[in-house]
């Protein structure tokens, strides 16, 4: 897997899939590939990692515009930027043409766009993943994460400087934080504007950095939050934590978390939408007659089904609202029991004379003959 394959084929989906079609895309395969599911691959864990990457870009329409225009290398950190093309750094092919694109935008526009990036920014966004019990993710549960992430220094109050220390204005850009230079041009002569090198578009330089941020003005810190994870979430479903990411840069807001989901398979319960799936073992007398059977259900509940007369091998029961909740609603799937017919083994004489004679009796009833002599033969 050390080429990347297209994000498409991945889902196994088409260019012009929908937004639902995506994210439904997304769960089957994360169910399949998730590694709890795979154990004795050694490659689970990358095969998932692949089509969580792949749904990240797809079910962002931003980053799936860009994915279409430019492939992985859209998101490639060697291109233009820390981003790649997505990070809006600069379009590769522009820099053979000499200095790029940010150079000719800095050119006829004064450096407007150099003097954005250096104000306010909002922070980035963060994305983790959180692995849940079977049971929480269909009753829902609060829980407590802990993320680790850079936080304003507590000794420097984001300043970057040793407290008691001074704070001088740059005397190169005298505090605007930009480097303005005039330039001669085919189209004439041009004021351009640029971070400044000395204080590097901070506009101030610290006389002592602080000891403890190393003039960064920020650490990195372990933060615990706690989240509520609604009733009837499945696999592949993302929550987002507002205000919880990366801290902004230069008083800007702070970026967003988000939470996906990755559920633990359950030992007897399968799930298809917000149906639940489980199988029930019975004899073939109870099959034959009909019973009432305790049913365990999750969470710890049971319930008394009824079982038909005549059921067989295969048959599903529908026990109507047993199932899961649907996300913000009051409304419950079914719970869908599957009946499995179990055949003894080994039998003792008297079941043995009792089940010939009731083969002898089907035989002359249902006026066929070579049933019993079948019957008996099977039961040796």
């Amino acid at each position: 897997m050390s080429a990347k394959r297209d994000y498409y084929e991945v889902l196994g989906i088409s260019q012009n899939a929908s937004a639902e079609e995506i994210k439904k895309a997304y769960r089957q395969k994360a169910r399949k590939l998730h590694p709890d599911v795979n154990r004795d691959d050694p490659q689970a864990e990358e095969k998932f990692k692949e089509v969580s990457d792949a749904y990240e870009v797809l079910s962002d329409p931003q980053k799936r515009e860009l994915y279409d225009r430019f492939g992985h290398d859209a998101f490639d950190p060697s291109r233009n930027g820390a981003g790649g093309f997505g990070g809006f750094g600069g379009f590769g092919g522009f820099d053979d043409m000499g200095g790029g694109f940010g150079d000719i935008f800095d050119i006829f526009f004064g450096g407007a766009g150099t003097r954005r990036r250096t104000g306010p920014q909002r922070g980035a966004d963060r994305e983790v993943r959180l692995e849940i019990n079977f049971e929480d993710a269909v009753f829902g549960i609060e829980k407590e994460i802990e993320i680790s992430r850079m936080e304003r220094c507590e000794k420097c109050k984001g300043s970057g400087a040793e407290p008691g220390s001074e704070v001088k204005t740059c005397p190169t850009c005298r505090g605007t934080g930009q480097q303005r230079t005039v330039q001669n041009t085919p189209f004439g002569r041009f004021e351009t504007s640029r971070p400044c090198s000395q204080c590097r578009g901070e506009g101030k330089i610290i006389e002592k950095a602080c000891s403890a941020c190393k003039g960064n003005g920020e650490q990195r810190k372990n933060r615990r939050i706690d989240i509520r994870i609604p009733a009837g979430i499945d696999s592949g479903s993302r929550l987002r934590v507002q205000g919880e990411g990366e801290q902004g840069i230069r008083g800007g807001p702070s970026g967003d978390l988000y939470i996906t989901i990755l559920v633990r398979p359950h030992a007897s319960f399968k799930r298809e939408g917000y149906n639940l799936i489980c199988k029930l073992p019975i004899d073939f007398v109870q099959a034959a007659l009909g019973t009432e059977v305790e049913v365990p259900l999750l969470g710890g509940a049971v319930h008394l089904l009824h079982i038909p007369e005549g059921t067989q091998p295969g048959d599903i029961i529908t026990v109507k609202g047993k199932g899961i909740p649907h996300l913000h609603s009051h409304r419950n799937g079914d719970l869908k029991v599957q009946i499995e017919v179990k055949i003894p083994r080994k039998l003792s004489r008297r079941q043995r004379e009792i089940l010939l004679q009731f083969a002898e009796e089907s035989d002359e009833k249902g006026g066929k003959k070579g049933l019993f002599e079948k019957f008996k033969d099977a039961m040796g």
